[in-house]
């Protein structure tokens, strides 16, 4: 398995991969943002994206996107093809593109947004804190991003400051915690389990 910085020579995986992200949204029945090959190739060319190959079939991408004047970059679009999953790839594609990040834009916030447990769980490991929405971007570019997510509504309901997601943060300035802490997958749940209730129950009436 090869894990390396993409660039234009990878610019025919790039169907595949929103074809992978459209697939995953469907089976999950998550809201993911759809992306087309075009929005991809940008990634690919500026070299902003992390992609892995088995040879040259397609197992995994994870792209960069830099928000508020190089304040902000996050860490989008991360998938894993049905094939090379449940073995630990996520994770060190995840770990590829934060390395990438903080290479490439040392003084950055790195962020993101996910209902995705293990999503959560890795970026924990990486350093990343829950925040509230209030303390990602406030680039209505990135926000614009979420209209192909189905709980889109949700987030404009509440004008940006909550939805299904959960917000999380990387602050290279931040100090570091002496011990990282385990996460606590079960809190995470409840919250999850907590917002749909609250926010899907409102959409039905």
């Amino acid at each position: 398995m090869e894990i390396v910085i993409a660039n234009e020579s990878h610019f025919k995986y790039a169907q595949i991969i929103c074809d992978t992200i459209a697939e995953s949204a469907k089976v999950r029945g998550t809201g993911i943002a759809k992306r087309t090959p075009e929005y991809i190739m940008k990634r690919l060319q500026n070299g902003n994206a992390i992609i892995a190959l088995d040879g040259d079939k397609f197992a995994g991408f994870c792209y960069i996107e830099v928000w508020g004047n190089k304040d902000f970059v996050a860490n989008s679009g991360l998938i894993v093809h049905p094939d090379y999953r449940n073995q630990g790839l996520a994770k060190q594609i995840k770990k590829a593109v934060f390395d990438l990040s903080r290479k490439k834009f040392p003084d950055a916030k790195i962020f993101g947004i996910t209902t995705g447990l293990a999503v959560m769980k890795m970026n924990y490991e990486l350093g990343y804190k829950p925040v509230t929405f209030s303390e990602l971007t406030d680039d209505p570019e990135f926000w614009k991003g979420c209209q192909t997510c189905k709980n889109f509504d949700i987030l404009t309901r509440t004008e940006q400051k909550m939805c299904l997601c959960t917000g999380m943060l990387y602050d290279p300035n931040a100090k570091k915690a002496e011990e990282p802490k385990k996460l606590n997958s079960k809190a995470f749940q409840r919250l999850k389990q907590i917002k749909e209730t609250l926010f899907l129950k409102k959409k039905q009436k």
